[in-house]
């Protein structure tokens, strides 16, 4: 049943390397203990480096979604602002809104970042508390600059939660540096890692106000969070075996270093750009990336589809050819598919599932 590595370009779940899903064979253990302390030390040593942080990583047994809501949640009181460029970001509004926070919407626009003039004229006409902004948007492909728009958000006292579920481990993150409030990722993205957990960073600043938060709720509450990560433990009963795999992937990419890691996300990006636009000539047809050429992640590429040609059949092509590829997401879904180009794919991997799909799209237009 299993196929090789090397054909699975879902924009997430990615493909896992089979050492570390051998990696989840590891027997039980005690999560009070000092095995599970020294494993979970592990899990630190290799997820800072990628956070590029020397702040305590948190491990939620839970999707990166969690993490959204637990960012909303221990937010300090007051009013959240919402940029929404994308499906994943107007999740993130819709969780600040469930939650009960008074939120405000700005952007709407799918197409590109919400631009930063817009977001200042926000921050001026109204006190926020903190803003919600996703950094590479998954169902588009856009990439959003959250350094500038930190500096920015900084400027009126207010905090930025960063989902950088298919940003952290492909693109560039600089926690420490860029003074991120708090940034949360998922491991079935870049990271490569199965599906079942969330990872985040919070400053101390961010961490110290949310003690003040009144609904803060008990499974994802930060606050305990940091409690229990300075003793290498989880405040629940941890997905033991995903951290197996964790801890394998950690050491993994320090062997390959980060740096290089974001080089090849990069590298394949580029390649897959290059890509859509050969397949134009090739087929006549007008296939364009769907992000901007300036904000484009380097982890997922959308490609808008010519009228009367379907995603769902490009998809089930490509699949007849053994690999797997993503339909378009949401307003989306029927004018784009989507390449994942993430985790520890590499150009070789890359190639053929392009001349796959380039194969496909042949077949269909005749």
């Amino acid at each position: 049943m299993a196929a090789p590595f090397g054909t699975f370009f879902l924009p997430g779940p990615t493909e896992v390397r089979p050492e570390v899903l051998q990696a989840m064979l590891q027997p039980m253990l005690p999560h009070r203990g000092a095995v599970f302390e020294a494993l979970f030390a592990r899990i630190q040593q290799g997820l800072r480096p990628v956070f590029r942080t020397t702040r305590p990583v948190y491990v939620s047994s839970s999707s990166a979604t969690g993490l959204m809501e637990a960012a909303i949640r221990c937010a300090r009181p007051g009013p959240i602002l919402c940029l929404v460029n994308g499906a994943f970001s107007e999740r993130f509004a819709n969780i600040a809104q469930s939650c009960g926070r008074d939120a405000t919407v700005i952007g709407g626009q799918w197409s590109a970042p919400v631009a930063l003039d817009v977001v200042e004229d926000a921050l001026k006409a109204r006190a926020y508390a903190a803003l919600t902004v996703v950094h590479s948007e998954t169902s588009t492909g856009v990439l959003t600059d959250i350094a500038a728009l930190t500096q920015l958000a900084h400027r009126y006292d207010c905090a930025v939660l960063v989902d950088s579920v298919t940003g952290l481990g492909g693109v560039p993150v600089e926690t420490d540096a860029w003074d991120l409030d708090f940034v949360l990722t998922g491991s079935q993205k870049a990271l490569a890692l199965p599906p079942g957990l969330a990872f985040g960073v919070a400053s101390e600043r961010f961490i110290a106000n949310a003690k003040s938060a009144e609904s803060r709720g008990l499974y994802f509450d930060l606050v305990e969070f940091e409690q229990y990560v300075h003793k290498n433990q989880t405040p629940n009963t941890p997905a033991l075996s995903l951290l197996y795999a964790t801890a394998v992937q950690g050491e993994r990419i320090a062997k390959e270093t980060i740096e290089r890691r974001w080089e090849r996300h990069t590298a394949m990006s580029e390649h897959t750009q290059s890509w859509v636009h050969e397949l134009r000539q090739r087929v006549g047809a007008p296939f364009d990336v769907y992000a901007p050429l300036d904000a484009c992640t380097t982890t997922v590429t959308a490609v808008t589809l010519p009228a009367g040609l379907s995603g769902e059949a490009i998809v089930k092509g490509v699949a007849r050819r053994g690999f797997v590829i993503g339909g378009g997401y949401g307003k989306l879904k029927g004018s784009t598919i989507r390449i994942g180009h993430m985790g520890d794919h590499t150009m070789e991997g890359l190639e053929a599932v392009l001349e796959a799909t380039a194969e496909a799209i042949e077949e269909l237009v005749g």
